[in-house]
């Protein structure tokens, strides 16, 4: 009975996991997709997708929840072992851009069912190493902003957001956001543009942990 009972768990699982996958695919190619849709997709009938997600906005928010578990991971990856704090912003931001690309359509799409104040929610971890990471370089010199450091985070972090927007409008290439959107963290930090696009296109030209990291962090999601 055992052995039974850990089998049907295990197919379970390995539903859930493969609904995840494929409705994140189904929802970045239309955003519009339907639970039907992502059910003919995953191979599976309407009635196993409701068994794990109840509706499409729990759906999305489960997807949502391994989006930002990804992002922790990355920017906690882009961090590690920088001592600069320039750097340190630099690398984590690239980091968490490998990331936040694949998710940005979900993440537009999430706006519309979770509330911006669910997303904020979620993301309060990775704020707060961010606040944590400035108030170090504000209190080194190395950047200079009229903001303490936990109000900077959130600008940081809308930036982030508004970054996303503008490549899911078109007004900003996909392949230049990442670079782009490191140089503009380090800017609104008080890092001087010449600098910060110096140690940008350094972290950029060389691969790093980071960067491994965050493909690392990208895998299916929901795991």
């Amino acid at each position: 009975m055992a052995d039974m009972t850990t089998g049907n768990t295990s197919r379970a699982d390995a539903n859930r996991r493969r609904i995840l996958d494929v409705a994140l695919a189904e929802l970045l190619r239309d955003p519009d997709a339907s639970m039907d849709q992502i059910a003919r997709a995953a191979g599976v009938v309407r009635r196993t997708v409701y068994g794990h997600f109840p509706s499409r906005e729990a759906l999305i928010s489960t997807l949502l929840d391994g989006a930002v578990e990804a992002v922790a991971a990355a920017h906690a990856a882009g961090r590690e072992g920088m001592a600069d704090p320039a750097e340190s912003l630099a690398r984590s931001t690239l980091a968490v851009w490998e990331i936040a690309d694949r998710y940005r359509i979900l993440v537009a799409l999430a706006q519309r069912s979770v509330t911006v104040q669910g997303i904020r929610d979620r993301l309060t971890p990775v704020r707060q190493a961010c606040a944590e990471l400035l108030r170090r370089g504000l209190e080194q010199g190395v950047f200079a902003s009229p903001l303490p450091a936990p109000a900077l985070a959130y600008v940081h972090e809308q930036m982030l957001f508004a970054l996303m927007e503008a490549v899911n409008d078109g007004l900003l290439a996909a392949e230049e956001a990442g670079r782009s959107a490191a140089v503009t963290m380090l800017t609104a930090a008080g890092v001087p543009a010449s600098r910060a696009t110096e140690v940008v296109a350094k972290l950029s030209d060389c691969p790093t942990a980071a960067g491994q990291s965050g493909n690392r962090a990208a895998g299916p999601t929901g795991e």
